[in-house]
């Protein structure tokens, strides 16, 4: 039927969405937007029900010929940005945002709105000032100030319990504020009370697996041995519910417990023989834990064609010595994901094994591992230093980590509030393009010189504070990153018990766990105020020492494009 004015065809298309008949409703509208192709409200309300669908990139479209169509109509541009951010296209809502600013600036939904993708491109001082507009205009504006609770705790801002309660007072149900207050709490060195707060969300949502790993890293922090059994515990209450083993199981995988991990999944296989992803775990377990053979015998059997099956059956072909059947897997896997930096990493080990020139090309070209000076040291270290100091005396040893003793803060150190680590950020960004321009040409083929000139950003940033007697790194990877480092921020003074690279930076060994007599392909010396730079395929851990302390801040790089996709 065809409507006899806009009115008509708007009305009949939402008779048809209240009715639950979205597939006419959008049909209607169409035809509308055809007949009638200048009527801004068509193609907006197409965006609305598109967006209450669960489209938020076909809502976006529709909202943006809304909005261009009428261009005074500055809440089809809000609208589109809103679906834009959910649909994850965060740097298009900021442009939207943009153009419509001077106008929309003191409305409340525009300032969340733009808080709300600020914070998800790590602006968090952007969000933090924009939710604070938000709330000042209207203060019981409940996601807004949920959002500047959130982003108070991923800055580091002294009042972030306080900011919580606020939230709170507006609703106090919403068990993801309460297990925020919790994290804020174990920041400000209230454990106790932030794991009341956890055992009691734990009570009515057993199988919530964030919350169970946050109090399995409390426990750990608090010394407790049996640190994951409460998984059991959960598994027991939500017998139907697989997530719960393997999450359980990798926590006890992260602290080289591979035995423990292997009998939790497969306990959960004889409760869950279909689930695929338990068959997969079942394999790399059984490796991790020695068990070649049965390793060998699952991964045959399985089915799954994925990235991640064939980074984890790679791994496994190379422990048994297999490196035919390894190039192959991790071939499969970068057909998969031609950016996997854990299919990279073990390629480059495979390719060592068999003497392939093709390692020399990954990961031994003059330029790729570098140590240089940090720009501006003298200045922007010492303030830092302190605060860094402060940071480790309330922060745990860390959950399925590299780390095997020690400390590392918590967060995103970069994104904290502190003017020291923005500081401390800038130098470093100003170092990287030195290191860059050390680099050989870019090559579309290598997967750091594909980004060599790229517009970098970070993907995570954090200090760690080992003490000597037994701390160090255990050799892993970085897969967020592209290039990886450390800033060596404190360096001991060598003891006369110790080798002379004890505490030194090995680069290129492969992990223990591979049973391989590889050695590392650069070892780099720590020295205060340098930075060792190294591609993110490159395995790395630390030599223990014997005495004193060492304090890095380590840091990942990405292309910003990736970051922010």
């Amino acid at each position: 039927m065809i409507a006899g004015n806009p009115r008509d065809c708007f009305m009949q298309a939402q008779t048809a969405a209240q009715a639950g008949n979205t597939a006419e409703a959008l049909a209607i509208l169409e035809r509308g937007i055809a007949q009638f192709p200048r009527e801004a409200a068509l193609p907006h309300a197409a965006g609305k029900i598109l967006l209450e669908k669960g489209d938020p990139s076909a809502a976006a479209d529709w909202f943006g010929k809304a909005y261009k169509l009428a261009p005074a109509a500055n809440n089809f541009a809000i609208d589109q940005a809103i679906a834009l951010g959910t649909a994850g296209r965060h740097d298009e809502a900021l442009a939207v945002l943009n153009t419509v600013e001077k106008t929309c600036k003191n409305s409340a939904v525009y300032c969340s709105t733009r808080a709300f993708s600020e914070r998800a491109t790590n602006n968090l001082s952007a969000a933090a000032q924009w939710y604070d507009r938000a709330t000042a205009i209207e203060p019981q504006r409940l996601r807004a100030m949920q959002g500047r609770a959130t982003v108070a705790l991923e800055r580091g801002e002294n009042d972030a319990v306080e900011q919580m309660d606020r939230a709170l007072r507006l609703n106090q149900g919403d068990p993801f504020m309460w297990y925020s207050k919790a994290q804020a709490l174990d920041v400000a060195g209230r454990s106790d009370e932030a794991r009341k707060i956890m055992d009691s969300l734990l009570e009515k949502l057993p199988q919530w697996t964030d919350a169970l790993r946050f109090v399995a890293q409390l426990r750990l922090a608090a010394g407790d041995k049996n640190f994951a059994s409460h998984y059991g515990d959960a598994a027991k209450r939500v017998p139907q519910d697989a997530n719960i083993p393997i999450e359980w199981a990798a926590q006890l995988s992260g602290l080289d417990l591979a035995a423990e991990a292997a009998e939790v999944i497969t306990n959960a296989r004889r409760r869950f023989p279909d689930h695929h992803r338990l068959a997969l775990l079942e394999a790399i377990y059984a490796g991790d834990a020695g068990d070649l053979d049965m390793a060998r015998r699952l991964f045959a059997d399985n089915k799954d064609d994925t990235q991640e099956r064939w980074v984890h059956e790679g791994r496994h072909a190379i422990r048994a010595s297999e490196p035919d059947r390894a190039e192959y897997a991790l071939e499969r896997a970068l057909q998969h994901n031609p950016l996997s930096i854990a299919a990279w990493a073990f390629r480059g080990i495979v390719w060592r094994l068999t003497e392939d020139p093709r390692a020399a090309w990954l990961h031994e070209q003059a330029g790729l591992v570098q140590r240089i000076e940090l720009h501006d040291a003298d200045s922007v270290l010492p303030p830092a230093i302190n605060l860094l100091g402060t940071l480790h005396d309330g922060s745990p040893f860390p959950l399925g980590q590299s780390l095997r003793g020690g400390t590392q803060t918590r967060g995103q150190l970069f994104d904290r509030a502190e003017p020291e680590f923005q500081a401390l950020r800038a130098a470093i960004l100003s170092t990287l393009q030195e290191y860059r321009a050390g680099l050989p040409l870019r090559d579309d083929a290598h997967p750091l010189l594909r980004h060599r000139d790229t517009d970098w950003t970070f993907a995570g940033s954090w200090s760690v504070r080992l003490a000597g007697g037994g701390d160090y790194h255990t050799p892993h990877i970085h897969p967020q990153g592209l290039l990886s480092s450390a800033l060596y921020v404190n360096v001991p003074h060598r003891s006369k018990d110790d080798d002379e690279r004890a505490g030194w930076l090995e680069v290129g060994r492969p992990p223990p766990d591979l049973g391989l007599d590889l050695g590392p392909l650069h070892i780099v010396e720590p020295k205060e105020q340098h930075l060792a730079l190294f591609p993110s395929t490159l395995f790395h851990g630390t030599r223990p020492f014997s005495e004193g302390t060492r304090m890095t801040v380590a840091f990942d790089v990405v292309n910003r494009k990736n970051r922010t996709a």
